[in-house]
Order: C-alpha cells, then sequence, then structure tokens
C-alpha cells in the first residue's frame, strides 16, 4: 500500500459513513408520516402532557384532527382514532358555491343539509396521507392526534374531481344519443349515472364546455333530467271511460308515450296505471311496447267512489338503477316535473224489470218485502228500474213463500223459502241466482211468524246476497 492510497481509502469510509447516516435519517423521516393503518407511536402516560392536547395547535400547511376518548370504554383507543379523523374532515370545509347545483335546489327536501353531512363522512373514508403525529394517555382519557398536508389533500382531490367530470361527460353525451333514438329510458340512467358520479362536487363550481359552450356540468344533467321527463306526451284512448252493462263494465285502454322534443315513441317507459276499485285502490305497472304503447283493461271498480278516474303516470321510480344510492336520488326525483293523464270514470248501471211472486203461507203478498229491498238497495247502487221488460237490460224474478214449522208454549214457528233469479233480457242468459231456504219466524201466530221471517230474509238479502249480485255483475 503507497503512501498516497491510505488517505483516500479513509476518505472514502469518510464518505460511506456520511451516506449511511444520511440514508438512516431519511428512512427515519419516511417511517414518521405513515397513515393509520401504521403502528402508532405508544400513549406515554409518565411524560408531561402535550402542548397539542392542553391547546389546538395552529397550522396554515396541515388540517388537524385531535381525538379523545374516556378510558372507560372499552374501545377508548378506537373511539379516540375515529373522533380525531371526524375532526380532521371538519376542517375540510365544504362551500356552496353560488352556481352549484345544492344552490340551486335551494334547500329542497333539506337536501343540501343531508348531502353535507355525507360530504363529510365520505371526505373521512377517502382521507389518504394522513399522518400520526403523537398520542398521550392519563389515567382518565387517551388523546390522538392527526395531521394531513393541505397542498397534497388539494391534489388529490382535484385528480378525483377531473376524473369524475370525466366520467360525467362521457355518460352525458351517451345520454344525449339515446335520446335521439327515442330510448328515454336509457338515456335517462345514464344522465343520473352521470350526476352521482360527480355527486361529491355538486357544490362546487364545475363548469365545463358542452357543445362548444361553457356550462355548470351538474346544473347541466339535472336540467337534463327535467326536460326528459317533462317531454313526456302520455295519451289514452278512449279519453273517457265508458263502463255499462254492454260492456259488462270492462274497458280497454290504450295508452302511447312519445317526447315532445322529437316525436319519437318511447319503448320500454314504465308507467302506472291506478283507479278505485272494489277492493281497493288498484295499482298496475306496465312498459310500453317498441311502438311506445301499453294496454290495461278497467273493471271492477268501486261504484261508491266519488268521480273515479284513471291516472296514467310515468313511473321515475323504475328509471332509477337499484344500484344508485337512493339518499341521491329520491330527492332529485322529487324535484321533477313527472307527467300523468286522468281519464274519467263513466259508468251506467243498467235497467233492470223486476217481477216479485212473494206469499205468506200461500197467501199473496200486496207489497213484496224482498222486491221492496231489492229495489231500494239497487237504486242506491245506481241500477234503474223500468216498467217494461222490453226496455230492460236485466230481468230480476223473485220467488218466496212461507209454511208453518209448528208451534210450541203457544209460540208459533214459520220457515221462508225464496230463490232470486237475474236474466240477461236480450239472450235470456242466467247471469245470478240465489236463494235461501228455511228462514226462521217466531211470533204468536203463523202468519206473524211468516212475517217475521220475511223480514229477518230482507235483512239477510241487503246484507248478503245484494254484495254477491254485484259482485257477479261487475265481475
Amino acid at each position: 500500500m503507497t503512501t498516497g492510497t491510505l488517505p483516500r481509502l479513509l476518505r472514502c469510509r469518510s464518505l460511506w459513513a456520511a451516506c449511511a447516516a444520511l440514508l438512516l435519517l431519511a428512512m427515519h423521516a419516511c417511517k414518521a408520516k405513515q397513515p393509520v393503518a401504521a403502528a402508532e407511536s405508544p400513549a406515554n402516560t409518565e411524560a408531561g402532557k402535550p402542548a397539542w392536547v392542553a391547546a389546538r395547535p395552529v397550522d396554515n400547511a396541515d388540517y388537524i384532527g385531535i381525538g379523545s376518548a374516556p378510558k372507560s370504554r372499552a374501545d377508548y383507543q378506537e373511539a379516540a382514532k375515529k373522533n380525531a379523523l371526524n375532526d380532521l374532515a371538519s376542517e375540510i370545509s365544504v362551500t356552496v358555491e353560488g352556481n352549484s347545483l345544492l344552490y340551486t335546489l335551494d334547500r329542497k327536501y333539506k337536501f343540501d343539509e343531508e348531502f353535507t353531512s355525507s360530504i363529510r363522512t365520505r371526505t373521512q373514508e377517502r382521507l389518504e396521507g394522513f399522518e400520526l403525529v403523537g398520542s398521550y394517555a392519563d389515567a382518565a382519557n387517551y388523546w390522538v392526534y392527526y395531521r394531513l398536508n393541505k397542498a397534497e389533500f388539494a391534489q388529490a382531490k382535484a385528480l378525483r374531481k377531473q376524473q369524475a367530470i370525466n366520467q360525467a361527460t362521457d355518460l352525458y353525451a351517451r345520454a344525449q344519443a339515446s335520446l335521439k333514438e327515442g330510448n328515454l329510458r336509457t338515456a335517462f340512467d345514464l344522465d343520473l349515472r352521470a350526476l352521482v358520479a360527480i355527486k361529491d362536487y355538486w357544490g362546487e363550481n364545475d363548469q365545463v364546455m358542452l357543445d362548444g359552450k361553457p356550462v355548470p356540468l351538474a346544473n347541466e344533467l339535472f336540467s337534463n333530467l327535467q326536460r326528459m321527463t317533462a317531454g313526456v306526451r302520455l295519451a289514452v284512448l278512449p279519453e273517457r271511460c265508458m263502463l255499462d252493462w254492454a260492456n259488462r263494465f270492462r274497458r280497454e285502454l290504450l295508452i302511447t308515450a312519445s317526447f315532445t322534443d322529437r316525436g319519437k315513441a318511447l319503448a320500454q317507459l314504465p308507467i302506472t296505471i291506478s283507479y278505485p276499485g272494489q277492493a281497493g285502490m288498484v295499482a298496475e305497472s306496465r312498459n310500453t311496447d317498441a311502438d311506445g304503447r301499453a294496454r290495461t283493461t278497467v273493471q271492477r271498480t268501486d261504484l261508491a267512489a266519488p268521480a273515479p278516474e284513471v291516472v296514467v303516470r310515468l313511473d321515475a321510480g323504475a328509471l332509477v338503477p337499484a344500484d344508485l344510492d337512493p339518499a341521491f336520488t329520491k330527492p332529485l326525483l322529487g324535484s321533477l316535473a313527472i307527467p300523468e293523464v286522468h281519464v274519467p270514470i263513466d259508468r251506467t248501471m243498467p235497467k233492470v224489470f223486476f217481477k216479485g211472486n212473494e206469499r205468506n203461507l200461500g197467501q199473496p203478498l200486496a207489497d213484496g218485502p224482498l222486491l221492496m229491498a231489492l229495489k231500494e238497495e239497487l237504486s242506491m247502487r245506481g241500477f234503474r228500474a223500468v216498467d217494461k221488460a222490453a226496455d230492460a237490460d236485466l230481468l230480476v224474478d223473485i220467488n218466496a213463500d212461507t209454511r208453518e214449522a209448528g208451534e210450541s208454549n203457544g209460540f208459533f214457528t214459520a220457515t221462508l223459502d225464496e230463490s232470486i233469479k237475474v236474466a240477461e233480457r236480450r239472450s235470456n242468459e242466467t247471469v245470478h241466482e240465489a236463494g235461501k231456504q228455511g228462514v226462521k219466524g217466531i211470533q204468536l201466530s203463523y202468519a206473524k211468524a211468516g212475517l217475521d221471517a220475511y223480514k229477518k230474509a230482507a235483512q239477510e238479502l241487503r246484507a248478503s246476497q245484494v254484495p254477491e249480485l254485484m259482485n257477479t255483475l261487475l265481475q
């Protein structure tokens, strides 16, 4: 080894030692900046209380999150971490811009309040790059201190926002193409997905170039949803739903759906059809066919309903994909104008010719109790009595008689047998038959017992047999 070699060797060893020291310092610095998933520094219960526990630090470069939890909780460490992250997220303020969608919605349905709350939740979920500054515990409580670099967070957010805007712009273009083809269902789906894609930025400035014009993207998407629903035209033929005995109180309606802006038939458009039925409100769902048409049959309507009508309505809820969060889609739908059309139901009840043969112990009754009861009940339901069979739609024939059934301790029993037959006058086809056998009456004479049996039979006719007859005629 020469004399000059030794100094050079010593200088190299010094250089390598210096590099190693710098490398260790760099590794230590990197290790200090870890997300929450990394191992935390242990809480120091013996050292003095850190300044950040006594007073909140002021840091213009970082967002700060400090959380605590009582050690009496079994999960006090996790609770303190969660509170610290909540505190960190709360520092990232959400300011609603004047030209944003949230501002446009004007606090409808408390939408912006709920949205701001959910924004904070998602902000916490998306916090990246934050680091643990320290933790501290005393005998009663546990504290955690996180911080997040504002510049790094802003850069990451801007990247996510641009990606969301790019996705939304692409979905919007596809929605417009689908609408030109008359496929409103797909267009609505794509437009709504575009709006949800940028939901984190509904309160912010999101101006983009669309068709050569600068527009706020979320507002444009929402306006497009409004134009789509408002542009749906529903038509029903016939314009009044006539129900009578000639069509057996059944009527088919033809529904057509088109888009006014282009006059195209709307295929696979979901609609709802409702009207008052005998068992409650009838609600049906239909999709239009390839020609934008759908059919329904109105039947078994509620005769007591005031001003009955058929309501045909765009089923906007069915346009919303099931995988989208209702917390966002429901308030949006509530802000849209949903088209509907009302079709009055006109009911004309049949003309009826009544014929009765009612006897008590074989003797004719001048005013048959059963015939009178049936006339009154049907008249209250809109049926019209006529004097000539030739003028009637229905022929009603009642036959009844009583017979002696025995005496006991001075009380006499009579039983009544009765039958009711309803026929269609033109075809003479029987449409309904009913009757009762052995209706008992008890009184101080057979004649009075027979009248008592008629009284009971009339009550039963009103309560049971007339509803059964109505059910037969209107089914």
